[in-house]
């Protein structure tokens, strides 16, 4: 070869080094499984790989024992109309030694497709803009049927779209929307029109046609507990929790927010990385803080160590780790390959969770890889009542629009679209490993109900969504017997929402739960007792209960109710727990808070008036703006007639408030105008002004 020819091709020859030494390529399964630091209690074995499973994202064992897996090969395109090549596949262990050697493809075609739940012998299959139920009618293995469930739902992101349906203790179906826009119509009750998802997750019951919107903005990792307490992911905050069901929070429809996501980390953003950070992305994120150090933001951006691919988060309820591990929730960070796990801590006197780090992974994580395919996007608890883990397995695994031209250019997004592994994590010390093999779906009524009581999640929950299915037999008293005398609190709780999915479900079965010591118990039984009129004397009681999660959430209950006495014990509660943020928006969310008795009770009863903590002056705020929005004059009148008695502190509260309520009138009641002009540019006797307004109204 000549220097002249040489010359030509150095540049090319330098490029593909450089290419190389910023991305590596992939490794065998045995190769990446080397690169694992478990903790030291567990080992990781395969599972399944490629050819028999690509790029999956989501797997589900349904009551056969099948496991079913969502592969998404599009990502993270999103695919032309009606050429989506998402699958799911069923996978086969036809060995018995543990491992899979065969799979059919159970559906194809899919856009977008992320989760699955089975239902009446089929799945319910997320797949954006829709929710579609999928069955095999004719024992081919192949899904014949496909009906469209919902739609509407938002599709231009797939990292952000409908996804982790999770069946609740309380029988309705949970989703993860991300407070994506979109208006989401149901196909087999069109009758019903269509809801408005923005800002809100979904659920929803098909056995009694009902959906509507959730608390919380789940992106993908949402996940339910054996109480049905809600936590999800988002990116860069791995954990945070949905503290109050959106159904209480839209009662008047006048709340200033109707966020109560919670980041409950007592760890935050940490987390420790083996792999380095991709070249893009170190490269992405020094030339932003450069950016930042110009403009003079407060501002530094982190490319590795901190959570930024935080996924799939998943409560931990089976029955094969040891005790300590039960209801920990495990995270996967598809950026920084490794899994998380967080500790759930409950203070009896705080309405939300704690989340922290196990004491032996206070400086290092429940599994990190060096090999930085390893792409953890989700789990599964299976029938065996292990853990198993989902790997992506791509080179990139990344939105293309966040990265910059010239730093794309060399990176291939859909370089591994062939690969896929799903691991199995168990205890080390086991002597054999459990069998996954089971067939719940020719088990009799009373061999389900006995199952209530299984210590493995996976039985208990598919155990009562089978029981829902089956219907009402001539004779439940088992149930009853149940509620009345079973020794785990969990099986309790089954038993009484198996008899709510068959109408069944009485005021003494919901008394009964209400006199238990467990305060999970007695949540549920408040809610439950809410279809109940005559239970409200118990529900009022429980509001002054020792235990925050029971008092909250008889808070919330007794919020349903109107009555002069039920108000009345609202506004004393508001004036003695207003101060946590939770209490506070559970009283403010009652239907009756905009009532002059509310009002009155709250300033005479409850002697709200009598000092003026920092935290009454946001209640005053908030109390106003509610007012302001529901523009009742009568209410405004009570309320401005004990404010203005208050001091300065709290009529400027007052006013500001206000004037954010009332600007939702300005287009009803124009005249308003004037005097919200007035309040903007003159505030020097705000009590004046808050009689001016209201006696204007």
């Amino acid at each position: 070869m000549n220097i002249r020819n040489l010359l030509l091709i150095l540049p090319v020859i330098l490029t593909l080094s450089c290419q190389e030494q910023k991305y590596a390529d992939a490794l065998s399964p045995e190769a990446s499984m080397a690169t694992f630091d478990l903790h030291e209690d567990f080992v990781i074995e395969l599972f399944a790989a490629e050819p028999h499973v690509w790029d999956p994202v989501e797997m589900v064992f349904d009551e056969k024992g099948g496991a079913y897996v969502v592969e998404m090969p599009d990502y993270p395109y999103k695919p032309e109309e009606g050429k989506g090549r998402g699958r799911i596949r069923l996978l086969k262990d036809t060995n018995g030694d543990g491992m899979v050697d065969e799979s059919v493809i159970f559906a194809e075609g899919l856009p977008d497709a992320t989760s699955m739940l089975p239902w009446k012998g089929g799945l319910i299959v997320t797949s954006a803009p829709h929710i579609y139920y999928l069955k095999d009618t004719d024992r081919d293995e192949k899904a014949d049927v496909k009906e469209v469930l919902f739609e509407g739902f938002f599709e231009n992101n797939s990292e952000a779209q409908i996804t982790n349906l999770r069946f609740g203790l309380d029988n309705w179906i949970y989703a993860a929307n991300n407070g994506q826009p979109g208006d989401v119509s149901y196909l087999r009750k069109p009758e019903a029109g269509k809801i408005s998802m923005r800002g809100a997750d979904f659920r929803f019951r098909l056995d009694t046609d009902e959906f509507e919107l959730e608390s919380g903005t789940a992106q993908f990792g949402h996940t339910l507990d054996d109480w049905n307490n809600k936590f999800f992911t988002q990116n860069t905050l791995h954990l945070q929790q949905a503290v109050i069901p959106r159904r209480y929070l839209e009662r008047h429809g006048h709340l200033s927010s109707l966020n109560v996501n919670l980041n409950i980390s007592d760890h935050d953003f940490e987390m420790f990385q083996q792999t380095p950070p991709p070249y893009w992305r170190a490269e992405r994120t020094r030339r932003r803080n450069i950016q930042y150090q110009e403009q003079k933001l407060d501002r530094v951006e982190h490319a590795e160590k901190y959570f930024t691919g935080a996924s799939g988060g998943t409560v931990y309820n089976g029955d094969a780790f040891p005790e300590a591990f039960r209801g920990n929730i495990f995270t996967g960070e598809v950026a920084g390959n490794l899994i998380h796990r967080d500790v759930l801590v409950k203070n009896p006197n705080d309405p939300v969770f704690t989340a922290q780090r196990a004491a032996e992974e206070k400086t290092r994580e429940f599994l990190a890889s060096t090999d930085p395919w390893f792409r953890p996007t989700s789990f599964a608890i299976g029938p065996d009542g292990y853990l198993y883990v989902l790997d992506f397995y791509r080179q990139h695994i990344e939105t293309p629009v966040s990265i910059p031209d010239d730093l794309k250019a060399e990176m291939d997004f859909m370089y591994g679209e062939n690969h896929g592994r799903i691991y199995r994590i168990r205890p080390k010390n086991e002597s054999e490993r459990r069998p996954a093999t089971v067939d719940l779906s020719k088990a009799s009524t009373s061999q389900l109900i006995e199952l209530l009581a299984h210590p493995n999640g996976w039985y208990r929950s598919n155990a009562q969504r089978l029981l829902l299915e089956k219907g009402a037999p001539e004779n439940q008293t088992s149930l009853d017997d149940i509620i009345q005398n079973h020794e785990t609190p969990q099986t309790r709780l089954h038993a009484a929402y198996v008899l709510e999915a068959w109408g069944l479900l009485t005021a003494g079965h919901v008394d009964t739960l209400l006199t238990h010591t467990h305060p999970e118990v007695l949540r549920h039984g408040l809610q439950l007792a809410e279809r109940f009129p005559p239970l409200k004397p118990t529900i009022q009681k429980l509001s002054a209960h020792e235990n925050a999660t029971v008092a909250l959430q008889a808070l919330l209950s007794l919020g349903n109710h109107t009555d002069k006495e039920s108000l009345e014990t609202l506004a004393l509660h508001l004036a003695k727990r207003g101060e946590n943020r939770w209490y506070r928006t559970a009283i403010l969310s009652a239907k009756g808070v905009t009532e002059p008795i509310f009002l009155t009770a709250l300033f005479e009863k409850a002697g709200f008036g009598s000092t003026e903590d920092t935290w009454k002056e946001e209640v005053i705020r908030e109390t106003a703006y509610i007012l302001g929005s529901n523009g009742e004059k009568k209410s405004l009148e009570t309320y401005t007639q004990y404010v203005t008695k208050a001091g300065e502190a709290w009529q400027k509260a007052g006013l500001d408030g206000l004037s954010k309520g009332l600007k939702k009138h300005e287009e009803t009641k124009p005249e308003l105008k004037v005097f919200l002009d007035a309040l903007a540019e003159n505030t020097e006797n705000p009590a004046e002004l808050l009689k001016l307004i209201t006696s204007n109204l």
